[in-house]
């Protein structure tokens, strides 16, 4: 053999084994490649050294961005757990994806249960479905929820991703009953007005336009009396409202004479009363109270007061001061007595069991929720308790950290 013929053995013999290294080197690529998990490549010799090595560096890559990406869904899914409203995730034909907890109490949704369900068939209140028919997503809809529970939820869908849609939800119940009670309010406040307003006017025109004799005058202003007291009593419960509602804290260390408050209780009742009423005084328990004389005198006397009003000539009214680890002030009366219906809602501004009798005793509406709003500052509470055609028991109860041993006169 010559010497050529060996070189192109050798050289034929070298190819071939160099050939059998790569399809070997790639068979490992190959299998690696196959695999379901991100495995770690297996290790090479020259060149493929070099490219198994790259494909480590870019597998561990892959893995850290992995992570980061599970770590920032397991937040993100967190975070929206969290969320005081209720988000689901639906897809591009509204079907559930994903909700939250907000979600799953306001809608009644279960992820699991329901997922790919068509989300109206869940949220089945016609303005939510003609909300998604119109594709209008600008503004939220506000609807009265179906369930157990009353309340009025904000709807609001809002488009993300590639045509997936994300469901907002919001129990907006306690904002829509502030806004009723706003706006019953200011027209409970523009009719208790308007009437004596018209009254007086109606006066001040005849007096202006016709020739009345002294007499006359006297009459119609006499009439004209009454209206703008009325007016006056109004104004003044609701700057005593407001300045209740805005005011700082009550002090935590003023004082209040409690035996001399109640008598001055007990003085108003009678004043009011006239002498159409039996109104006794009792006080067990040497104690004084802690905070701000004026409102606990605005709410002690609106009690007294109502009282008087609404309890018929020749009845009786008991007022008590007790202090045995509590205190409380009650006011009982033998008056008229309120249906249990009624009793819940008392203390709303402007409500009235009837409305002509609480004009005819010249109630402006507005002493019970002075008395709440003023109790409530002095971490005290209101209860009530009233049996039609026998009389009503007002209480406030203040805790025992608004008590302190009654002051001491000091002999002179």
């Amino acid at each position: 053999m010559t010497g050529l013929a060996i070189g192109l053995a050798i050289v034929a013999a070298l190819l071939a084994f160099g050939l059998a290294r790569e399809r070997r080197e790639f068979r490992k690529l190959r299998r690696w490649a196959s695999q379901s998990r991100l495995a770690e490549a297996p290790e090479g010799k020259g060149h493929w050294g070099e490219v198994f090595e790259l494909l480590n560096r870019h597998r561990r890559a892959t893995l850290k961005r992995r992570r980061q990406l599970a770590q920032l869904m397991v937040r993100s899914r967190r975070g929206a757990q969290a969320l005081p409203y209720g988000v689901a995730v639906l897809d591009a034909q509204y079907r559930l994806d994903w909700s939250n907890e907000a979600a799953r109490d306001q809608l009644g949704l279960d992820p699991e249960r329901d997922r790919g369900q068509p989300i109206g068939n869940f949220v089945r209140e016609p303005e939510f479905v003609e909300y998604l028919r119109a594709g209008d997503f600008s503004h939220p809809v506000q609807l009265q929820a179906s369930g157990r529970q009353a309340r009025i939820l904000s709807l609001q869908v809002v488009d993300f991703g590639a045509e997936e849609h994300l469901l907002l939800s919001q129990d907006v119940t306690g904002a829509a009953r502030l806004e009723a009670m706003r706006r019953d309010f200011v027209a409970n406040v523009s009719h208790e007005l308007r009437t004596p307003l018209t009254v007086l006017a109606g006066f001040l025109e005849t007096i202006r336009d016709l020739k009345l004799d002294a007499s006359r005058v006297r009459d119609y202003v006499a009439l004209m009396a009454p209206q703008a007291e009325r007016m006056k009593r109004l104004i003044e419960d609701l700057l005593t409202l407001s300045a209740i509602e805005h005011a700082p804290a009550p002090p935590p260390a003023e004082r209040v004479a409690l035996k001399r408050l109640l008598e001055r209780v007990r003085a108003e009742a009678q004043a009011l009363s006239a002498g159409r009423h039996r109104i006794s005084l009792e006080v067990a328990g040497a104690h004084d109270l802690v905070g701000a004389e004026s409102e606990i005198a605005s709410a002690f006397v609106n009690l007294a007061s109502n009282a008087v009003r609404y309890t018929p000539a020749g009845g009786e009214i008991r007022l008590r001061w007790r202090s045995d680890g509590e205190g409380e002030f009650s006011v009982e009366d033998t008056g008229i007595g309120i249906d249990a219906e009624h009793l819940p809602r008392l203390t709303e501004r402007f409500y009235r069991v009837d409305r002509s009798r609480s004009r005819e005793t010249g109630g402006t509406g507005l002493g019970l929720s002075i008395v709440k709003h003023a109790l409530a500052r002095h971490q005290a509470s209101l209860a009530i308790e009233s049996v039609p055609g026998k009389g009503s028991r007002f209480a406030a109860r203040f805790p025992a950290s608004r008590l302190v041993a009654a002051a001491q006169k000091v002999a002179g």
